[in-house]
């Protein structure tokens, strides 16, 4: 750290800087072990990470921000908005609000260089590591303790003013930077998301909330391989890829005149939607050449084209009239 600028100035400069690239929040966490590794451990052994096999292989690695940066002091942490509208479209494919635009991990990864750059120009003999989501850390964990958002019920991170349509990226330093509160807040009575997972894969269990990926439809459409239990199936609606249920009805992401950041839209032009999948029946015809140009650079490329087409074949089935009752 430079010794002429104090730290508590350093580091309201740096939530500047975030905020000046495009970030919507920013704040500052101590490097520490993560609060919720323990609960972590047991949530994979009971099994509820379903096939996602590589996150067994990363829970050491989760153990402490130091396993991805040995000299780790601070971790900034940043959001960054992809709400937008997202009506569903009959005949259409259902994507989930984050995989409309472009691969939100490009998006945030190129503004947290930038940033690692600036800080780099400032304090040369400083280290970085930047992590998007697919790095091994509990991103959620860090995000909490700089003041980012609280967990909800839905497991997801919510913020009291701006609600739940957020990415989080975090940047691993070797600066000794002042922290920032932990955000708090909670649902109190609320069940909203609970009522209205299609899967019930919200559940309960030794005094914590969690989610049952193997039930939920994000896991379904994207993660999972192969077939999909028929009865699942059937829950999926007309998810194509993701699921926003559990947002889409969580009060804090609805608007209100006195709070004017709650669900608000997205200023990030890479996250619009830029793509326009053929209709569902087309969908089944798709050759990998197609798939190939479809899905480069989107968050979509994930399910690959035999996760899409199995998607879709669930989509057009669920959206078949129900049987008449014979008389």
């Amino acid at each position: 750290m430079n010794a002429l600028v104090p730290a508590v100035i350093e580091s309201e400069a740096i939530k500047r800087l975030c905020l000046d690239l495009g970030f919507d929040q920013a704040g500052i966490c101590q490097a520490q072990a993560p609060r919720h590794h323990y609960a972590y451990r047991e949530w994979l052994e009971k099994g509820y990470a379903g096939e996602m096999d590589y996150l067994h292989r990363h829970l050491e690695l989760k153990s402490h921000p130091n396993q991805l940066l040995p000299s780790v002091q601070s971790v900034i942490a940043v959001a960054l908005s992809y709400n937008q509208p997202n009506p569903p479209v009959p005949g259409k494919p259902r994507i989930a609000r984050y995989a409309l635009g472009r691969d939100y991990h490009k998006v945030l990864r190129k503004k947290l260089e930038k940033l690692a750059d600036q800080l780099s120009a400032l304090s040369p003999e400083a280290e970085f590591r930047i992590c998007v989501d697919s790095a091994p850390i509990m991103e959620r964990d860090f995000a909490n303790l700089a003041g980012i958002g609280w967990f909800g019920k839905n497991t997801m991170l919510i913020n009291s003013q701006r609600g739940s349509w957020f990415f989080i990226g975090l940047l691993l330093t070797s600066l000794d930077l002042i922290p920032d509160s932990p955000a708090i807040g909670g649902c109190g009575t609320c069940r909203a998301c609970i009522e209205a997972c299609p899967t019930g894969a919200i559940v309960y269990e030794d005094d914590r909330w969690q989610v049952d990926a193997r039930r939920c439809i994000s896991y379904l459409t994207i993660e999972k391989r192969g077939e999909i239990e028929t009865d699942l199936a059937s829950r999926m609606g007309d998810w194509t890829f993701g699921c926003d249920v559990c947002q889409e009805v969580c009060p804090f992401n609805q608007p209100r005149e006195s709070q004017p950041l709650r669900a608000q839209l997205t200023k990030e032009g890479d996250f619009l939607s830029r793509r326009d999948l053929p209709a569902l029946n087309r969908c089944e015809e798709i050759s990998q050449e197609e798939w190939d140009q479809i899905s480069a650079g989107s968050p979509i490329r994930r399910t690959g084209l035999d996760g899409l087409k199995r998607n879709v074949a669930i989509n057009l089935m669920n959206a078949e009239p129900a049987e008449k009752p014979k008389t």
